[in-house]
């Protein structure tokens, strides 16, 4: 499998006193996979405002990918988060792991104000669902680290490498999270790593998005 074409998949060190980060668990489980013909690369990235997007364009320097798929926890979610778009805005609820708390400040100077995921995501939608993976897209990857990366990343595959596609994921607590927060949904190890095989082959292998309403009214 030496020889097969790459996809960079990252995940996050735990944080905000959390003991684990399925984004990162997820990530094991995934790691050296063959889907779509092509090998899984995994990286795990510091929840750090400045190493997190500085890690991940190493990675993806690296690695030398066909595809980038970022995954993140989203303590509070019970689906599987297809994020759309990347705000170029920090503004941190809690510190980073490394101390810092940017409040209202652009993640990248001179850069424009927003990206757009390039993944299939209303493709992804539709088979996630069709699998029996719960999905959804989302119009918000926040302001934290994760969406300081999402950024980073349609910002370097933009200016970089625009025959590489990528985009974010957010997913729910572990199980063994959701314990200690009590009402929050959570989703199975089991289930989180099926669901991203799944979005990673349907990336793959779709060229183009489906032409379908996803939009919200409010």
């Amino acid at each position: 499998m030496a020889g097969l074409p790459r996809v960079l998949l990252t995940g996050f060190e735990p944080f905000g006193g959390e003991p684990v980060n399925p984004a990162l668990e997820v990530l094991h489980e995934l790691s050296g996979e063959r889907i779509a013909g092509h090998r899984v690369e995994p990286a795990a990235l510091p929840v750090c405002f400045t190493d997190g997007p500085r890690a991940l364009i190493e990675a993806i320097e690296r690695v030398g990918p066909a595809l980038v798929v970022c995954v993140g926890q989203a303590g509070g979610r019970a689906r599987l988060s297809l994020e759309r778009v990347a705000l170029n805005l920090a503004d941190a609820r809690i510190a980073d792991n490394a101390g810092a708390q940017p409040i209202d400040r652009a993640l990248i100077e001179g850069a424009p104000n927003a990206y757009f995921s390039t993944l299939p995501v209303k493709a992804l939608h539709a088979s996630l669902n069709q699998h029996g993976v719960p999905a959804e897209l989302s119009l918000s990857a926040g302001t934290y680290v994760c969406n300081a990366v999402f950024f980073a990343l349609m910002h370097h595959l933009s200016t970089r490498r625009p025959e590489v596609r990528g985009g974010f994921i957010h997913i729910p607590y572990l199980p063994e999270q959701a314990c200690r927060h009590p009402g929050a949904p959570s989703m199975s190890l089991a289930t989180l790593a099926k669901g991203l095989g799944i979005a990673i082959g349907t990336a793959l292998e779709t060229p183009s998005d489906l032409v379908v309403a996803g939009g919200v009214e409010c």
